[in-house]
């Protein structure tokens, strides 16, 4: 079973909280922590990346937090999965420097390619400005427990 990792749930979480704000300034990573029932400690490693990938940008001072760097709807789901995940390739021997013995004769690397190849066209077919029009009504109210 291909999983998606506690790192990129909660990375997609967090930025969906500023998706949601965009236009309003930052918000706090304890206002994301409280709203999404996250850890801070988790988001602030998290925030390191996101950062450093060029996705949220730091505002300092009082009123100061964290903002999207772009509009939501230009951030697509799989830009934010590339950065906390790594590429969508569900067995190793897709990446780029893998080397795999059986490469050439290998019966099921093609369907391998397949599915990350669907993977990644539907995460590029969803933005951040989808998750925040897809909200469900107890995220609207904050009374979500996931």
């Amino acid at each position: 079973m291909m999983r998606v990792s506690k790192r990129t749930r909660y990375g997609l979480r967090a930025l969906s909280a500023l998706a949601a704000a965009y236009g309003d300034g930052p918000l706090s990573l304890r206002a994301i922590a409280g709203e999404q029932y996250l850890p801070v400690k988790y988001l602030e490693r998290l925030f390191v990346a996101l950062k450093a990938a060029g996705l949220v940008r730091a505002v300092r001072g009082a009123g100061g937090g964290y903002a999207l760097v772009r509009p939501p709807h230009e951030i697509r789901l799989l830009d934010v999965f590339e950065v906390l995940e790594g590429p969508p390739d569900p067995v190793e021997c897709l990446q780029p420097t893998a080397v795999c013995p059986h490469e050439a004769a290998c019966v099921t690397r093609d369907v391998w390619h397949e599915v990350s190849q669907a993977v990644s066209q539907v995460l590029a077919d969803h933005t951040l400005a989808d998750l925040v029009s897809q909200q469900h009504p107890c995220e609207e109210r904050g009374t979500c427990r996931t």
